[in-house]
């Protein structure tokens, strides 16, 4: 059972946003992170080479903002570029498209402060037009929705992301769900999650995971359990239950 101690210093938070041709919501991001009632951070964007009005808009953010602007080799790429630069105690993933709520790195300060022995924490999400919330680390051995969300959700001491490593970039949809498998099973790290009213930010649809095709997701996964070296046959079987619990699902909508 993890213990609440007593302790008064206040972390510094590496907000790390991936970013390109985000012209549409990147303000919303940056601003969410500038009106924190919580200012101990650092916001560090990691833009693709964007050719919108992405660069135009962080010049106009340049002062309070660490900007890195290239090309790069995907997501993860961009985000492993985000943790190289990461000067704070604590990192956290927040894409372009989503934003925190103005207590987001409030809360998160005071769990981490009143929890040292703690590696990460999950917060409460709005995703889908509902709360997601909660971390169930017992699910992770047939199931990746243990979780509130990656982006917003996801804060990991960076000694702990030192640990634990950075986002393989041979997985192109779901790298999260290696990271959090080697954290959770190999590394044995400890995590909570804030309560369910505690929420974080908004995780706006329409990402990376709601535009890859279903097969291409599930064989992804299955990759990431087989080389974790979790049980054949048993990864077989998830494989197999999930893939049939798609049909069933895409039937009754017709």
């Amino acid at each position: 059972m993890l213990t609440k101690t007593k302790n008064t210093k206040k972390i510094k938070f590496s907000v790390i946003t991936v970013t390109k041709n985000s012209e549409k919501h990147l303000e919303k991001n940056i601003l969410s992170v500038q009106k924190q009632t919580y200012q101990n951070y650092e916001h560090i964007i990691i833009d693709g080479n964007s050719q919108d009005k992405t660069k135009k808009i962080l010049r106009r953010h340049k002062s309070r903002l660490r900007i890195i602007s290239e090309n790069d080799n995907g997501l993860y790429d961009a985000m492993n570029k985000g943790i190289k630069l990461a000067s704070g105690d604590v990192i956290c993933i927040l894409n372009s498209d989503d934003f925190y709520y103005k207590k987001a790195l409030q809360i998160m300060n005071r769990y981490f402060v009143h929890n040292p022995q703690i590696d990460f924490v999950f917060g409460s999400v709005i995703k889908y037009n509902r709360i997601q919330s909660g971390f169930a680390a017992w699910k992770i051995h047939w199931t990746f929705g243990f979780y509130s969300a990656h982006s917003v959700g996801f804060f990991i001491r960076k000694k702990s992301q030192q640990k634990v490593g950075f986002y393989k970039t041979k997985y192109k949809y779901c790298a999260d769900y290696d990271l959090f498998y080697r954290m959770i099973v190999k590394k044995c790290m400890k995590g909570i999650a804030t309560k369910k009213n505690e929420i974080i930010g908004y995780f706006r649809p329409g990402g990376i995971s709601d535009k890859t095709k279903y097969i291409d997701y599930l064989n992804e996964n299955t990759k990431i359990r087989l080389d974790n070296n979790q049980n054949y046959v048993l990864v077989k079987i998830i494989h197999i239950l999930r893939y049939l619990k798609r049909i069933r699902l895409i039937k009754s909508q017709i």
